[in-house]
């Protein structure tokens, strides 16, 4: 019998699936290319190539892309990887709305729709994400489906938590994953909408290149993701970053207010807390994002009302800080991330005055970013998740087992 640590025989198969794997993941990040071009950045020789092109042709992987004119007499194919190898979907629901995107296996976008979220139970919540993402035009079945929900899934026991039942009506159900996969007939997972804005902001954000950050999304809830080591860090029961709950200095608590209500730092710093507060400083607007935009504007000119726009975002910020830093004190982040529709208004001026009030309570000084990712990052974060997990299914399936 082999030792527990002996390492696995490369076998002919297992060095063809490598080797297809790296050439597709080429192909996608670099394609189009030609074969010469694939054999030089895989490290493969020409035979090898012609024969790892000639399988990923006929798995529907890859596809001739044309000829390109090299040398005089002298010409190469080019390949691309096949779109229609595979499509993903990518579901935003929240209280008021169903947003779709679908993309095909390259990630481009093919379709996007939207539709009222249901206010009814879980019979019509399927039929309706159903038809969000019929609407959204695939061309072909999904092979995963990833859903964005203000709320968490319980690990244990499998049920949405995070969240009350009047806000993600007919999502508390039992195996509420299995459910919804039937009912679409595609894999799905469900993901807290937090943690999607945090992998949108590490593919292609401000986050990237960084394996440990925390994001904070300021809108009318609080919310916050956590990434350790470069993966979402969920906890035991899908909670991790679910700060809006969290106690702190001058708020009610849940036990003044109950579990749900508002309390804690979502009492502190949530949208309303936001309007009231800039209210309260001279500044008006319709709603909290109107209010801080007016407030940086305001503060940007000269007198007594630019004076007490300043203050008033300043005492913004440092309710902000205040739970930015008992966050830091515990995770000791390398970066921190703001979006949500309570910070990105207030552009440059709020985060200068957010990360300096952060850094008047920390030992630790992570830099504060705004976020950089553009549109909904819910649905590009969902789509990266469906993406990532499709492609992994789809690019080791080229050598037969």
């Amino acid at each position: 019998m082999a030792a527990v640590n002996d390492p696995v025989p490369g076998t002919p198969s297992l060095l063809r699936a490598i080797n297809d794997r790296a050439a597709l993941r080429v192909l996608l990040e670099r394609g189009p290319l030609t074969r010469p071009q694939i054999g030089t950045l895989t490290g493969l020789s020409k035979p090898t190539a012609s024969q790892l092109l000639s399988r990923l042709q006929q798995a529907g992987l890859v596809v001739l892309d044309g000829i390109r004119e090299g040398l005089p007499g002298r010409t190469a194919e080019v390949y691309r990887i096949n779109p229609a190898a595979a499509y993903v979907g990518a579901l935003d629901v929240t209280p008021h709305r169903i947003e779709a995107r679908v993309a095909d296996i390259t990630g481009t976008v093919v379709g996007e729709h939207t539709l009222p979220t249901p206010r009814r139970p879980h019979g019509e919540l399927a039929d309706r994400l159903n038809a969000a993402l019929l609407g959204a035009g695939p061309p072909g079945k999904l092979r995963r489906v990833v859903i964005g929900v203000q709320a968490a899934i319980d690990p244990s026991t499998g049920r949405l938590g995070y969240a009350a039942a009047k806000d993600v009506p007919g999502w508390h159900i039992p195996d509420l994953v299995p459910t919804l996969s039937s009912a679409l007939g595609v894999p799905v997972a469900v993901e807290n909408n937090v943690n999607l804005v945090a992998v949108a902001e590490q593919a292609h954000g401000a986050a990237r290149g960084h394996r440990d950050f925390v994001l904070l999304w300021a809108d009318a809830g609080l919310g916050s993701a956590i990434v350790l080591g470069g993966r979402v860090h969920r906890g035991a029961t899908g909670g991790a970053g679910e700060v809006g709950y969290m106690p702190a200095p001058g708020a009610p608590t849940a036990r003044e207010s109950g579990r749900y209500a508002d309390h804690g730092y979502q009492a502190l710093t949530g949208g309303q807390a936001v309007l009231k507060l800039l209210r309260s400083y001279g500044v008006r607007g319709t709603d909290f994002r109107h209010a801080v935009a007016a407030a940086v504007r305001a503060a940007a000119g000269t007198g007594q009302k630019a004076e007490d726009a300043r203050a008033g975002l300043r005492d913004v910020a440092a309710r902000l800080a205040v739970g930015l830093a008992a966050i830091t004190a515990v995770v000791d982040p390398e970066l921190i991330v703001l979006t949500g529709g309570a910070v990105l208004p207030g552009g440059e001026m709020l985060r200068e005055l957010v990360e300096h009030e952060l850094h008047a309570l920390t030992i630790p000084r992570p830099p504060v970013r705004l976020s950089t990712v553009e549109g909904n990052p819910v649905l590009a974060g969902a789509l990266d998740l469906a993406l990532a997990t499709a492609r992994d299914e789809v690019f080791g399936s080229t050598v037969p087992s």
